[in-house]
């Protein structure tokens, strides 16, 4: 109870006072039926919402079914369309009302020393209009980009190309390019299965020697990949393609009726990967060999910092590879490299995934900013110490909210290139 009864507080706060500000713009004696509806539009909306968050906290289907996930998907779409337009325009309200209090503080401070009334006037009504009206026009920008991230940007794949230098690399894998997807978060797209379809023929268009995921295929059970495995099997690259677990593929966010139900999803996790045609690392290294030279591809299960679980043994993954000249590593969470990898190894390139660029940011030629820099100080792009490389990948998909702003799904193609 206490999750919905904090949602509920929330709501109801956010919507008393946001009516307090409107009220001002829209109390107007000769428009009483529209007064009517909309006093009955404007608080049918939190109604509604509160009694869905209810219905699904307390009506789950018994079995992991793709209606849990979209029923959560259609709460966050909802709360944040109405919500965080909301929360702008009482920020002005907030303003004026502070402005407010503050004048007839000094106004009573005025009287008592003086006994007389201060040279103030009425309250400036039409500045309280004004703030209302500003708040609302500035509220719009909010309310149309999440509109915009949910009904476009969330499917506006996008290409990425990246060439990094080495000068250890093999001559051979001089120009060796990499296709590298990360979140794919399938239960996000049910539904959207052309949308899919859509990423994986772009991904195919790349040509790339191999293709490698870093983490995620689902959100919370396998169950998930139902209609998606076959399209994903679709793609293909001459040298293979890879996969490492990210931390939604361990089925631990989801509460099993028994220990057996869950491993046994891990188990449908495993043969699903295999059956797409990934060849899964766990904690292990595999080689990929051109002209008799050859490179390694080591991959490690999820490691990160709480909350997440950390099953990832890098020490286990490279064992054995000491006598390669360059390695590249499949790890999920970027703050492994930090933790674990810069520095300490001999890893030449690690491809990482999990931030999503928190799905909404800004990207440009001068700014690269979004609110997930703050958790993550390596979120997105190309990172470089050293000798050693680091790209995070934003995802292809999306989780909780259902949609991106500013930040598109991306596929990223790295080239490798030998220092010349």
């Amino acid at each position: 109870m206490l999750p919905v009864f904090v949602f509920a507080l929330f709501i109801i706060l956010v919507d008393l006072y946001a009516w307090k500000g409107l009220h001002i713009l829209f109390n107007k004696p000769h428009n009483n039926a529209l007064k009517v509806i909309f006093r009955t539009l404007y608080w049918l909306i939190p109604f509604l919402l509160i009694a869905s968050v209810v219905f699904v906290m307390y009506f789950r289907p018994v079995e992991p079914g793709q209606r849990i996930v979209n029923r959560y998907y259609y709460i966050v779409a909802f709360t944040m369309v109405f919500y965080l337009p909301k929360l702008v325009f009482i920020l002005f309200h907030l303003v004026e009302d502070i402005v407010h209090i503050s004048e007839k503080a000094v106004r009573s401070l005025i009287k008592y020393l003086k006994k007389d009334d201060p040279p103030f006037g009425e309250t400036n009504a039409g500045r309280r209009k004004f703030l209302s009206r500003t708040g609302i026009i500035i509220a719009i920008i909010p309310f149309l980009a999440v509109i915009y991230g949910v009904a476009i940007g969330r499917f506006d794949f996008q290409v990425i190309n990246k060439s990094v230098e080495f000068e250890n690399l093999p001559p051979a894998f001089d120009g060796f390019r990499i296709a590298h997807i990360s979140d794919l978060h399938t239960g996000s797209f049910h539904g959207y299965e052309n949308r899919v379809r859509q990423a994986v023929e772009l991904i195919n268009r790349q040509e790339a020697d191999v293709i490698v995921f870093t983490g995620d295929l689902v959100n919370y059970f396998t169950t998930e990949l139902d209609g998606f495995i076959e399209i994903l099997s679709e793609m293909s690259a001459p040298f293979g393609m890879y996969s490492v677990l990210g931390n939604h593929d361990y089925g631990d966010y989801y509460q099993w009726e028994s220990e057996a139900a869950k491993q046994k999803n891990m188990r449908d996790m495993l043969a699903a990967q295999e059956e797409i045609g990934f060849q899964l690392l766990m904690n292990e290294w595999d080689t990929i060999s051109i002209s008799g030279e050859t490179i390694v591809i080591a991959g490690v299960e999820n490691w990160g910092e709480p909350p997440f679980p950390r099953y990832g043994d890098l020490e286990k993954a490279l064992e054995g590879t000491e006598k390669f000249p360059f390695i590249i590593l499949l790890t999920h969470d970027p703050i492994h490299w930090d933790a674990e990898v810069l520095d300490e190894t001999n890893i030449d390139l690690t491809l990482a995934g999990h931030t999503h660029g928190m799905q909404f940011g800004i990207e440009t030629r001068f700014l690269r900013w979004s609110p997930i820099r703050h958790r993550y100080p390596r979120w997105g792009g190309l990172y470089r110490e050293n000798n050693q490389f680091l790209y995070v990948n934003r995802g292809l998909g999306y989780v909780a909210f259902p949609g991106r702003i500013g930040m598109p799904p991306e596929i990223t193609v790295i080239e490798l290139q030998r220092s010349r």
